[in-house]
């Protein structure tokens, strides 16, 4: 097991208001991570600023990702290096087709072309694997989608891209029952001792699915408690407000 992704003292800021107050955190390969928290209290911003998103301006503090500080890198650097980011709210894209797009971003990120057949054929697989409809690789990118066909689309790009870090933003949320354990399964074939995971989420449900090593309870803006799934119990038996004095 070895280090992933390590986070100093992580300050961030959007305008004039700090979000993020000083978060430290670690990532082994072969790890699974829970953020959770109560709605607005940063999950998000600290996802992002990992992806390197333009909005959230690190103010002190360092990332570091395979032992390289990646603090002042582009977003497209970040994906390059085997950094993933499931949207929380994915958009939609007119004029360019799913399987265009995800067949353009492997090929960047892997710095291969990839030859039209056997990606259909892998397309093909991945999309049966998470009970897509085919038809949905010839339309624009999550255009006319549902919301859960949306956050299946989030997967299949984690699916086809296999990046070494993949954080996943309530993926969940949305999904009924039978999707929940489809996402879960897709998320435990792409998740190997040598790649890790972060996922925020609010449904127990998912964690039931893909257990987490670690859970981080964020708080506004701070992590003040972590431990292993059995923090998940207690946040479910409790909730949120039992951490609050923690601040």
């Amino acid at each position: 097991m070895s280090e992933l992704l390590r986070i100093e003292n992580l300050h961030v800021s959007v305008g004039e208001k700090e979000l993020l107050h000083g978060i430290n955190l670690t990532v082994n390969s072969g790890e699974v991570h829970a953020i959770m928290g109560v709605n607005g209290a940063g999950k998000s911003t600290l996802l992002h600023t990992i992806m390197g998103n333009p909005a959230y301006t690190v103010t002190e503090g360092h990332i570091f990702f395979r032992g390289e500080d990646i603090t002042d890198l582009t977003t497209d650097k970040r994906a390059r290096k085997g950094i993933f980011l499931s949207f929380q709210s994915p958009v939609s894209v007119a004029g360019i087709t799913t399987e265009n797009f995800i067949r353009t971003a492997k090929s960047i990120i892997s710095g291969k072309q990839q030859r039209l057949f056997p990606f259909k054929r892998l397309m093909k697989q991945r999309m049966t694997e998470l009970a897509m409809d085919e038809s949905y690789a010839g339309r624009y990118l999550n255009d006319g989608f549902s919301g859960g066909e949306r956050k299946k689309n989030e997967i299949l790009q984690m699916r086809i891209l296999d990046p070494a870090l993949a954080m996943l933003d309530e993926t969940d949320s949305g999904l009924d029952v039978d999707a929940v354990r489809i996402v879960a399964d897709n998320i435990r074939k792409y998740h190997t001792e040598n790649n890790a995971l972060i996922m925020i989420t609010h449904l127990n449900q998912l964690l039931k699915f893909v257990p987490p090593d670690k859970v981080h309870v964020l708080i506004g803006g701070r992590i003040v408690k972590e431990g292993g799934a059995e923090l998940v119990d207690e946040i479910e038996d409790h909730g949120f407000d039992a951490f609050k004095s923690e601040v």
